[in-house]
């Protein structure tokens, strides 16, 4: 397979799978007010779809590290949260709605782990830049965000899951055409993940990725909800969202240069400190050219904090255990850690308000102080051997 060819099958994945993602993150709150629940529910099921990560990705990434191949599980798991998805539309009432959100987030959730691991390996081999690759998957949120609120004036927000579905169902497509890079199988169990959580270095990263992406829970369950309340409009709070997009692109963009002159663990720095930021100004305004200006900050909080964690998992864990790395990552920062922290995310929103995006802001600037120590410690390679 050709480089150029490479590249354009994984950038189609990015664009599908975050085309919806473009439409879950900013209108699922809305779809689950819509069918009678309140902040605190919302928050419940939303950190349950955290937790299910918190247990699906290292399961799965177990399986793909003893497997070896990575392109089958893409597609087994895109088909069955296609299927799975299709169910929100048939039930009622938060019990079931919570069964069908740990159902539907298991493979969803799990995909992403093994892509980025798929593509990492894809990148190394063909020399690809991966935020070129990877910022197709942004335009497309954008798109579908920015599409989504300006559908919403005329169609009803019932048709959320539907298109969420959809879109889901193209996912499989692309990972059917993604390249079949593999790693040699074994016949032994694969490596033990022990020597690795014995690093104190991975670990501080853990802990310093957890914080950041914890610190944007209020932002995913409640924003679209605090913005609506505040009189803004459906297609405003789309183009919000998707103005976020927008400064990301431009990071990815420029991201081998940005990664070679600061390095992934000044990339975590910067993510945390801009989390500070951005959360400090969405808890104490909620005007719109505040918020737009905030919003530029997701090329840090965001941006940032993904090219630097794909880069030190990259850099610092060998091949071998890449995939249970990537998943042990999603699992702890991108799972246990909002999981936690949403239901009180919810509990403040029900009580605060948009005040409840300091307490972000708190978390932030405790990011920062955990990425200032891996900077100073982590000498830039593996953790350990392979």
């Amino acid at each position: 397979m050709t480089r150029r060819s490479a590249a354009i099958r994984l950038a189609a994945f990015y664009a599908a799978i975050f085309a919806a993602v473009g439409i879950h993150i900013p209108f699922w709150p809305l779809w689950l007010k819509d069918q009678g629940l309140g902040p605190t529910e919302i928050g419940l099921l939303v950190a349950a779809g955290y937790l299910t990560r918190l247990v699906a990705t290292p399961l799965v990434g177990h399986w793909v590290d003893h497997r070896g191949d990575r392109k089958r599980p893409m597609l087994i798991l895109a088909v069955a949260a296609t299927l799975l998805w299709l169910l929100f539309p048939a039930v009622q009432g938060f019990p079931a709605l919570l069964a069908v959100t740990v159902l539907a987030i298991f493979p969803f959730t799990s995909l992403m782990p093994v892509g980025d691991s798929l593509s990492m390996m894809v990148v190394q081999n063909h020399r690809l830049d991966y935020g070129r690759v990877r910022l197709w998957g942004s335009l497309s949120f954008i798109a579908a965000a920015t599409l989504m609120g300006k559908a919403l004036t005329d169609w009803p927000v019932a048709s959320v899951p539907w298109l969420v579905a959809g879109l889901l169902g193209l996912t499989a497509v692309t990972c059917a055409m993604v390249p079949d890079t593999r790693v040699p199988p074994r016949d032994e169990p694969p490596p033990p993940l022990r020597p690795l959580l014995a690093s104190g270095v991975f670990l501080l990263f853990l802990a310093a990725a957890s914080l950041n992406q914890a610190g944007h829970t209020v932002y995913y369950a409640f924003a679209s909800i605090h913005w609506k309340a505040s009189g803004l409009s459906d297609w405003a709070i789309g183009l919000l969202w998707s103005e976020g997009v927008v400064a990301e692109i431009i990071l990815f963009a420029f991201s081998g240069r940005v990664v070679a002159r600061f390095g992934p663990a000044r990339l975590l720095l910067a993510a945390a400190l801009g989390g500070a930021l951005r959360w400090a100004i969405l808890g104490i305004t909620a005007d719109i050219a505040w918020v737009a200006a905030a919003q530029i900050l997701h090329a840090a909080t965001f941006g940032c904090a993904h090219l630097g964690a794909m880069h030190f998992i990259q850099r610092a864990v060998p091949h071998s255990l890449s995939v249970r790395a990537q998943g042990l990552y999603a699992a702890i920062a991108v799972g246990l850690a909002p999981g936690l922290m949403t239901p009180l995310g919810g509990f403040l929103y029900e009580r605060g308000g948009g005040s409840s995006f300091l307490a972000m802001a708190a978390l932030s600037a405790g990011s920062a102080a955990l990425a200032w120590h891996l900077v100073r410690r982590w000498n830039g390679g593996r953790l350990i051997g392979e």
